[in-house]
């Protein structure tokens, strides 16, 4: 495969062309988890790989429990799909218990506190609720735990590794908790290689091609974690060297894949940029840290064939949906295929 072959085949891998999804669920479980730390960007992401949806049709689904947001994996916010989700927190939870130990100790928390604040916050969501985080704050300061914003942080998250709490449905604007086994009863037990191996195909299924490292990455785990996700799998796989590096592709790949020409308006931290270590197949290296500040905030980027050609944002303005931002040389693109990636993303506010 040649390196210019990368692009178009992650745009295929990613169903950002010609995708035959149905509903947000079989979106995210396609892309095995989808980064969400900026809702209503992550929204758009699902929207982007799923043709005629709207931002009312992905979050009702997200009301519904189909999709869940929670902190997993590096960690941070994901859209995951309720039937993965206790498999990953096998992966990851250990990790993000060990890797949050030092500030723990600095705001005081001990695991006999988590213990007691996990007690306070299951206690307050039994019976179908799902409350703010102002109103878990509050149960946690009845039950004499002592709550500033890094410490409700804390616990919350703590309540997601846990696997007690994940997203509830929205309140408004207003994001809640619910219990995790009332929003996903617990479904047959898996192993940790049985969650490994399913973590490890769902990655390399979705984002293809892509190296070990990119793996390693994405998902959080060790090196050998990941090489040993990728020995139980590779009989879906086979290696591809391009440029020196070794990448993984499913053996059902169509090498020489050329996809008809496009537009897209892909959100802030989209996949296709952010799961990868070495993003120069698609995003060349002089426009890096335009499209990724120096503090890690991906941008919504303009992608042409699979190259990003600029940044794009929502207008303020009411005569015009967004406005663009192109790289040199960048506006070279039709201006019919640009008129219909905007059309798309003006469809799905609607």
């Amino acid at each position: 495969m040649p390196l210019h072959q990368i692009a178009a085949s992650r745009l295929q891998s990613h169903h950002l062309l010609d995708t035959d999804f149905r509903t947000p669920r079989e979106v995210v479980a396609w892309m095995g988890a989808m980064q969400a730390q900026d809702y209503a960007m992550a929204k758009w992401a699902i929207g982007v790989r799923l043709p005629g949806s709207t931002e009312r049709m992905v979050e009702e689904a997200f009301n519904r429990g189909e999709i869940l947001r929670t902190h997993v994996m590096r960690p941070t916010w994901h859209f995951v799909v309720p039937e993965d989700l206790r498999g990953m927190l096998l992966l990851s939870a250990e990790r993000i218990k060990s890797s949050s130990r030092s500030r723990d100790r600095d705001l005081g928390i001990t695991e006999a506190l988590y213990d007691k604040s996990n007690q306070a916050i299951r206690k307050a969501l039994e019976g179908g609720k799902h409350l703010t985080r102002k109103e878990l704050s509050d149960e946690l300061e009845r039950a004499n735990i002592a709550v500033d914003s890094s410490r409700l942080y804390h616990f919350l998250m703590r309540a997601e590794v846990d696997a007690i709490v994940c997203s509830g449905a929205m309140r408004g604007k207003e994001h809640t908790y619910a219990l995790l086994d009332e929003r996903t009863p617990t479904s047959s037990a898996v192993s940790k290689e049985e969650a490994l191996a399913k973590l490890t195909q769902r990655y390399f299924r979705s984002h293809s091609p892509a190296t070990l490292s990119d793996f390693v990455w994405w998902s959080g785990l060790s090196q050998t974690e990941a090489k040993r996700g990728l020995e139980a799998t590779k009989a879906d796989f086979c290696a591809e060297e391009i440029d020196g590096r070794t990448y993984w592709v499913p053996t059902t790949f169509k090498e020489g894949v050329n996809p008809k020409k496009s537009v897209l308006l892909l959100p802030a931290f989209d996949e296709y940029i952010i799961a990868y270590t070495d993003r120069t197949a698609v995003l060349p290296a002089q426009n890096l840290s335009k499209a990724i500040s120096s503090n890690g905030v991906f941008r919504p980027v303009i992608v042409a064939d699979g190259q990003v050609i600029g940044l794009w944002k929502k207008s303020p303005s009411k005569k015009q949906a967004v406005l663009l931002n192109y790289f040199e040389g960048g506006s070279d693109c039709e201006s019919r295929e640009v008129e219909d990636a905007v059309g798309r993303f003006q469809k799905f506010l609607l």
